[in-house]
């Protein structure tokens, strides 16, 4: 007896069900990559900051006081220690 009067054998129907899997999937998978991309870590192009720069950032901070300010200035100008 026919089921359905097609008489497939249901292999239409597990096409097609593969078929929406996989549309499905690559929805997914596209959405997942598009939001990786966004949400990734934007990487800091500018130059390093150079020993003057963090030393008046330190400054204005408040993590050193001026008479360490004024040293470390000083020490620079005359040459200061080896860059790293």
């Amino acid at each position: 007896m026919m089921m359905y009067g097609n008489g497939s054998s249901g292999w239409g129907m597990v096409v097609m069900s593969l078929l929406w899997i996989a549309l499905i999937a690559t929805i997914i998978w596209a959405a997942v990559a598009v939001a990786g991309r966004r949400g990734a870590v934007a990487v800091d192009r500018r130059a390093p900051e150079t020993a003057r720069e963090i030393l008046d950032r330190r400054f204005a901070q408040g993590e050193i006081d001026a008479d360490a300010y004024t040293r470390a200035v000083d020490l620079l100008a005359r040459g200061g220690p080896a860059p790293q």
